[in-house]
Order: C-alpha cells, then sequence, then structure tokens
C-alpha cells in the first residue's frame, strides 16, 4: 500500500504472520493505511530501520539498545512509542535441580552454567552479567563458572525459546550444574516436565522490561500518533483482536519506556555484544 506507514517484525515462529495480518487489517479498517515487513534476523531489521527504510520496527530489548546507538551514531534518533503490558518487569532466574548440592549462587564458581543463543538478553546477557555482579566471572581466558550456549534461533535474540529450553533439559538430566532463563519460561518448563519438579532459584535478576515498538525519527507524525492511539485502545473484549492479541501475549498495549534497560546496556558493554555506535562485536556471533 503505497504511503502506509512501514512496521518491520521478525518471524521468529509462524504466527508472527497471522498476528500482524491480523492487526493490519484491523488498523486499516479504522482508518491507518498500514504494511509490515517480516524479517529473518533482529539485525537487519534495525538496519533498516535506522537507514529510513522503515517507519517502525517491533524491537526485542537487545534490537531496541542497537537501534539507539546505531541511530544517535548516524545524528538520529528513534524512540520508544508502546509495549506489551507482558513485557514490562520481568526476571530470569538461575535454577539447580532439587538433589544438587548448590546452597548459594557462589557454590557455582567451577561449575557450569546453561544459558540459551548467545543473543537471548533473557536467558543468557542479563543472567551472566548478574553471575558478574555478585562476583564470579563468565567471561574471559580465565572464567569462574564454565557457560555452556545452546545456539537455537541465533539471531533471532531469545524470541525463540529453544536455546532457553535446551538449557533446560540438560539441567534435567544432569549435564550441567545451573541453568538460565526467564522467570515465567521457569514456570512454563514445569508444568510442561521439561523440569524437574521442584527446582530451586539460586538466583534472581533485578527487573528489566522486554519488547518495545521502536519508530524512527523521520517517520509520518501523524501516522505514527493514530498508530500508537489505535494499538493503545485495543480492547481484549472486542471479539476480532482479543485472539491477536492472545497470539502475541498481550492483554494491553502500554506506553513505551527503555528505562527498564539498564541492565541489558551493561550487559551488552560487559560482554563487548554492542560497541557504542551500535556495531555488532560479538564474536562469533553470525545470525
Amino acid at each position: 500500500m503505497s504511503g502506509a506507514l512501514l512496521m518491520g517484525a521478525v518471524a521468529y515462529d509462524p504466527k508472527v504472520v497471522t498476528i500482524w495480518a491480523g492487526f493490519r487489517d484491523w488498523l486499516r479498517e479504522a482508518g491507518l493505511p498500514f504494511d509490515f515487513v517480516l524479517y529473518s534476523h533482529y539485525e537487519r531489521q534495525v538496519e533498516d530501520l535506522v537507514a529510513g527504510r522503515l517507519d517502525a520496527a517491533w524491537n526485542s530489548p537487545l534490537a531496541a539498545l542497537r537501534a539507539e546507538r546505531l541511530a544517535a551514531s548516524r545524528g538520529r534518533s528513534v524512540r520508544a512509542v508502546v509495549m506489551r503490558d507482558t513485557d514490562q518487569d520481568l526476571t530470569s532466574v538461575v535454577v539447580t535441580r532439587a538433589d544438587s548440592d548448590l546452597r548459594s549462587v557462589q557454590d557455582l564458581r567451577g561449575r557450569t552454567v546453561a544459558v540459551g543463543a548467545v543473543d537471548s538478553p533473557q536467558a543468557t546477557l542479563l543472567p551472566l552479567e548478574h553471575l558478574r555482579a555478585a562476583g564470579l566471572q563468565p567471561h574471559g581466558p580465565d572464567p569462574d563458572v564454565t557457560v555452556r550456549r545452546f545456539e537455537v534461533g541465533v539471531g533471532l535474540h531469545g524470541d525463540h525459546v529453544g536455546g532457553e529450553r535446551d538449557a533446560a533439559r540438560a539441567l534435567a538430566a544432569g549435564e550441567v550444574a545451573a541453568a538460565c532463563m526467564v522467570d515465567a519460561n521457569h514456570l512454563l518448563f514445569t508444568r510442561e516436565g521439561t523440569l524437574p519438579a521442584g527446582t530451586r532459584i539460586l538466583a534472581q535478576t533485578e527487573p528489566y522490561d522486554h519488547c518495545t515498538m521502536t519508530v524512527a525519527d523521520g517517520a509520518p507524525a501523524e501516522a505514527v500518533e493514530r498508530f500508537v492511539a489505535l494499538l493503545r485502545g485495543m480492547s481484549y473484549e472486542d471479539p476480532r483482536v482479543r485472539p491477536l492479541l492472545d497470539l502475541e501475549g498481550l492483554r494491553v498495549w502500554r506506553e513505551g519506556r527503555t528505562t527498564g534497560y539498564g541492565l541489558l546496556a551493561e550487559a551488552v558493554d560487559r560482554s563487548g555484544f554492542y560497541d557504542a555506535e551500535g556495531r555488532v562485536t560479538a564474536v562469533g556471533y553470525a545470525p
């Protein structure tokens, strides 16, 4: 659709097509010319957003952080306009088996910790930074803990939970001393039987935020304002949008914020994932 507000989304799951095709129809019927483009990974989506090929991007927290840095390095800016209610105030946990001899995070010294993919904020970057802040060095030539990564869906920034689930399976099988995951998946993996009942939490991060809708400074202001108003106005009681909201995992769109990205920014800098100008500097990361 010529002149439509163009948004990017990463196809981490087939349901992404259903979700945004449904939202597109609803938005168009509400009078907003809107279309979307799907990406196979976040890095290209961020680059297209900052280059002006997109007006908005449904970004992971890692992608939102990179977009801010990359835009600033080019004299541009981006901003968070909306986010899901379920993307605010999350935590990640480091868990161990009920029969483990571990009693504190310090007991992980010299042991192996399972994490998700290299680019997963919730299952890798944030919990490893938490371990570092607790005095255990997970990086460098002489680390205090051995990190075993499960590289599933690299480039999807942890949206594909396969690596996180595989880390949980390694813990269940006794292959590692502990595993890292977002707190909601700790409950999910226990409920579905991936983790045995009674796993113990050794450590839990401070709260952080997850995905956000990022808008570029060159996007048409009136269309962006209408886009935000329509998303914020979606009602879970509307039978047309409720199935889409359920698929997307929210009940209400909230005002976007980036204040919950402080912990992730520290983790990115400590691990060298991106540099200050948004360049990808993580060793071995190839989405």
